[in-house]
C-alpha cells in the first residue's frame, strides 16, 4: 500500500510540474512583453516625461500616471500624485521643478489657502500640508492661511505642517513632525510637537538641486504659460 501511495504522489509531482512550466514559461513571457509595452509607451512623444524625469529625485512612471490621469485620482494636480494620496484645489497649488508633493503614499495636500513650494522640495509618505483649518467657534467656517516651503527643503515621513508656516531653503523637517510656526531663515532641522529647531546647517555645505526639468507633468519652459491659464494666482 505504502509502494502505490509513493507510486501516485510521484506521477502527481510529475504532472504539478509540467503543469508549471508552461505557467512559468507565461508568466516570463508576460514580464517580457510588459517591458516591451513599457518601453514602447515611454518612447511616444506625449510621454516624453517619463524619459526625461527617470534620473531625477522624483522620476514619474507610466504607473503614476495610469492611475492619475486614466483611473482619475487627484486628476487635475498638474505633477504626478500617489493614488493613495490627497490633492485639494491643486489649482490654488504652485510647486517649483522637480517637486511633487504627494508623489508617495499616504499624503494630504490641502490647497484652500494657498500653497506654494519652491524647487526640489521633497516630501515623504503620509505627510499632510494644510492651508485652511476650521475656526475654533464656527466649524463650518474655514480659516486660511498661506502655507510657503522654500527650495530644497525635506519634509520627513508623518510630518503635518499647519497653515501660516513658512519655511525657508534646506528647512528639513524631522519624521512625526507638527510644524505650527515659521523658519523663515531656513538652513536647519526641526523637529517634534510642536517643531522646534533641533540644529543649524552651514549654508556652505548645502547644495541646491538643478533649477531645469519639470514642473510636475510640464516642461519648465512651459509651466508660465500652464500656470497663467490654468491656476488661481
Amino acid at each position: 500500500m505504502e509502494g502505490a501511495a509513493d507510486a501516485r504522489a510521484a506521477r502527481l509531482r510529475g504532472v504539478s510540474a509540467l503543469i508549471r512550466l508552461p505557467l512559468r514559461a507565461a508568466r516570463a513571457a508576460l514580464r517580457v512583453a510588459g517591458r516591451g509595452v513599457y518601453a514602447l509607451f515611454a518612447s511616444l512623444p506625449f510621454f516624453h516625461f517619463i524619459k526625461n524625469t527617470r534620473a531625477t529625485q522624483a522620476p514619474i512612471t507610466f504607473e503614476l500616471w495610469f492611475w492619475q490621469k486614466v483611473l482619475g485620482f487627484n486628476r487635475k494636480a498638474y505633477w504626478p500624485v500617489h493614488f493613495t494620496s490627497k490633492v485639494v484645489q491643486p489649482e490654488n497649488i504652485l510647486i517649483g521643478v522637480n517637486a511633487n508633493p504627494g508623489i508617495e503614499p499616504g499624503c494630504y495636500i490641502q490647497g484652500i489657502g494657498r500653497i506654494e513650494i519652491g524647487d526640489n522640495t521633497q516630501v515623504a509618505s503620509n505627510v499632510g500640508i494644510i492651508s485652511a483649518n476650521h475656526d475654533l467657534y464656527d466649524n463650518d467656517r474655514h480659516i486660511h492661511a498661506k502655507v510657503a516651503i522654500g527650495s530644497d527643503c525635506w519634509i520627513g515621513m508623518n510630518a503635518v505642517i499647519l497653515p501660516g508656516v513658512q519655511l525657508g531653503a534646506f528647512t528639513i523637517v524631522a519624521a512625526g513632525a507638527v510644524v505650527t510656526k515659521s523658519f523663515e531663515t531656513g538652513y536647519c532641522v526641526i523637529g517634534g510637537n510642536p517643531a522646534k529647531k533641533l540644529k543649524d546647517l552651514d549654508p556652505d555645505r548645502c547644495k541646491a538641486g538643478g533649477a531645469q526639468g519639470y514642473v510636475g507633468y510640464i516642461r519648465a519652459e512651459d509651466f508660465p504659460a500652464y500656470r497663467k491659464r490654468r491656476l488661481w494666482f
